[in-house]
């Protein structure tokens, strides 16, 4: 019986505010580039994929500052790769540090409170675990989450970041539940999927830009609608 629902933040319940595609078109605009917002929502994937095996191999804040600076470049440049430009790492640095430069915050998807009132109706514990450094609380206040959550962990407040167990551990901890009482939804297949499932958590891909359809040995969704259903066959 799922007892609970951990969920990421970026991706799967928040998002940029001006849109990520917008800050990209912006931002590649001011250096000759042109850019689609499919050809973003492309490149995001692979850029996020090697994040996600990336931040599992060394997280970045133990990295200095050359170390992050390769890092995003790097970034960058599979977003615009994805996106149908090939740029050298230079421009892709020059890129992204413009896109840093903006101002910019957070919101929510569509489908978000709905979402979580119905699970929160059903008497299901709900929180928060991120990679995200800042204050997530705060963040949650902001963006109205709070009433919903029972609780939001970040990396900073362990010490790891995810796919490392102690995020996922101390989740289980607060929430007071096994393993396989608990689903976790997130958007990245290296950090969301492998870390639940390494801990024993039943893990729930989800992939709003329909783009990881290979992905066949784990639940994915397309929307946080699809969960509702599903957590309700589970309960």
């Amino acid at each position: 019986m799922i007892k609970a629902v951990f969920f990421d933040f970026y991706n799967t319940i928040g998002k940029f505010d001006p849109p990520r595609e917008e800050l990209q078109a912006r931002a590649c605009g001011e250096f000759g580039i042109t850019v689609t917002p499919e050809g973003v929502a492309r490149g995001y994937a692979l850029a996020d994929a090697h994040m996600a095996s990336e931040v599992a191999r060394m997280p970045l804040r133990e990295r200095d500052t050359q170390g992050q600076n390769t890092f995003f470049a790097e970034y960058q440049r599979l977003i615009l790769q994805g996106a149908g430009s090939e740029v050298s790492s230079e421009l892709a640095l020059k890129v992204i540090t413009r896109i840093r430069e903006f101002s910019y915050g957070y919101a929510l998807f569509d489908d978000v409170l709905s979402t979580l009132n119905v699970l929160k109706e059903q008497g299901l514990t709900l929180a928060l675990l991120s990679n995200n450094d800042g204050d997530i609380n705060k963040l949650c206040n902001d963006l109205g989450l709070s009433y919903y959550l029972d609780f939001a962990i970040n990396s900073s407040e362990v010490g790891y970041e995810k796919p490392y167990p102690p995020i996922f551990l101390r989740a289980l901890q607060r929430a007071g539940v096994e393993p396989v009482e608990a689903l976790y939804v997130g958007d990245q297949y290296e950090t969301d999927v492998k870390g639940a499932r390494g801990v024993g958590i039943q893990p729930v891909l989800l992939d709003r830009d329909g783009l990881m359809t290979d992905i066949q040995d784990c639940t994915r969704i397309e929307g946080l609608v699809e969960l509702v259903y599903f957590a309700k066959k589970m309960a």
